[in-house]
């Protein structure tokens, strides 16, 4: 089973919800403002996304002004940890299929991880 990391208030997060059901897929959604991801779960998110914490982290937010994360001395871990308290700042929507995820920006990104 798919998981979706979603925000329903998220256009593309429902357009790539929408996708996934057209697709047929059984989707476990997990509304990460109100059960966000640890620290550690989104390091593994990271590693099967293979990117940097930087690039997962939404640039828009006010949080991410005013909690000074675009200082580029700042950690991956220290962004991460940013992350986990304000999942706000985390892009989305993403979805993993096992061991393997995807940003779904734009929605049809997800179709590459499917089996």
């Amino acid at each position: 089973m798919l998981k979706i990391y979603h925000n329903p208030r998220c256009s593309k997060s429902r357009e790539t919800l929408e996708l996934l059901k057209e697709k047929g897929q059984q989707v476990d959604i997990v509304e990460y403002l109100k059960t966000p991801p640890t620290a550690l779960e989104l390091k593994q998110l990271l590693q099967w996304l293979n990117i940097s914490a930087r690039q997962l982290l939404r640039t828009k937010e006010d949080e991410y002004k005013a909690l000074g994360l675009d200082n580029e001395t700042l950690s991956e871990q220290q962004l991460i940890d940013a992350m986990a308290a304000h999942p706000k700042l985390i892009e989305r929507p993403i979805v993993v299929n096992g061991n393997k995820a995807a940003i779904g920006r734009p929605a049809t990104n997800v179709l590459n991880i499917l089996s």
